[in-house]
């Protein structure tokens, strides 16, 4: 992701992802999911501690993409055939994400995010997480 910092520590953010995710099949098997998208999203400064160490962010964003499910493949080897198909998908997020600067240009982070996806057939709400990091110019 790239981002431009705006008053207040607000951010700007612009970037593309990949969440791959697996639906549960039968006693033990699970049919892939991927999804590859592109995201515009708006982080509003919420916290920060004296020394400019921490800081936390809550942040909304658009996205929109492509879902492809079990990569194309719609029959599976048992013989069944998979009736979601793959589909350019739209939706939006909300995420809470902190930061902690280890250097003037280097943070290390965390985020939740919570994806509201439309236009598919595997589901539209998406629970993700993950780690960043981050190196200002």
């Amino acid at each position: 992701f790239y981002s431009v910092y705006k008053g207040g520590a607000n951010t700007w953010s612009f970037g593309g992802e990949y969440l791959q995710t697996y639906k549960p099949y039968g006693a033990k098997g699970r049919i892939p999911v991927a999804q590859f998208t592109g995201e515009v999203g708006y982080n509003l400064h919420l916290l920060s501690d004296y020394s400019q160490t921490f800081h936390l962010y809550g942040g909304v964003s658009a996205l929109g993409g492509y879902e492809t499910v079990n990569w194309g493949k719609q029959l599976l080897p048992d013989g069944s055939i998979i009736q979601a198909e793959d589909a350019f998908i739209y939706g939006g997020a909300v995420t809470l994400s902190a930061d902690i600067y280890l250097s003037d240009h280097v943070a290390l982070g965390a985020h939740i995010k919570e994806r509201f996806v439309f236009g598919n057939d595997t589901g539209h709400f998406l629970f993700a997480y993950g780690l960043h990091l981050k190196y200002q110019f």
